[in-house]
């Protein structure tokens, strides 16, 4: 995968999640379907923090961070849907400069060995942003339609 298809990637998953979301206010921060369960504005938090997640790791001298405790905790601090699309923005901000500042041949390169992605290429990372997103900008369309509001369809405008 060379940084433009990487590039395109980033650009169309953050414009699929922001269609599928956008009907969500800041009133409907801290729903959540079931007691336990993110919060609206937790869920969004949780995808900022993913990609952040895996660009850091894919570099990072001692590959992914696996505290997940902590991040869990900084996830369920999140109380604005505000506050958590400001973070999505530069969660996204950051992969777009991610990328463009490593060379294809850096993309290439195999990230160490390890029990997440060890010893696949750093660009498959996209593909497990993608799926991830799509896992949670699906749930947040129930989360809409159980606050009575209809999501458009995330692939074009109607």
């Amino acid at each position: 995968m060379t940084k433009t298809e990487m590039l395109a990637s980033l650009a169309m998953m953050k414009e699929y999640f922001d269609r599928s979301t956008r009907v969500l206010e800041e009133s409907d921060s801290a729903f959540a379907p079931k007691a336990g369960m993110f919060t609206a504005a937790q869920v969004v938090a949780h995808v900022a923090q993913t990609v952040d997640w895996f660009f850091t790791g894919a570099f990072a001298a001692g590959g992914f961070d696996t505290n997940f405790e902590r991040m869990d905790r900084e996830v369920r601090a999140t109380t604005s849907l505000t506050a958590a699309r400001k973070w999505i923005e530069k969660a996204f901000a950051g992969a777009k400069t991610a990328v463009e500042s490593h060379t294809d041949k850096e993309w290439t390169a195999l990230l160490p060995p390890g029990p997440i992605m060890g010893g696949q290429p750093r660009h498959v990372i996209l593909g497990a942003i993608f799926d991830h997103t799509a896992h949670h900008r699906g749930a947040l369309t129930v989360y809409s339609r159980l606050r009575d509001k209809v999501p458009p369809m995330p692939y074009m405008e109607m």
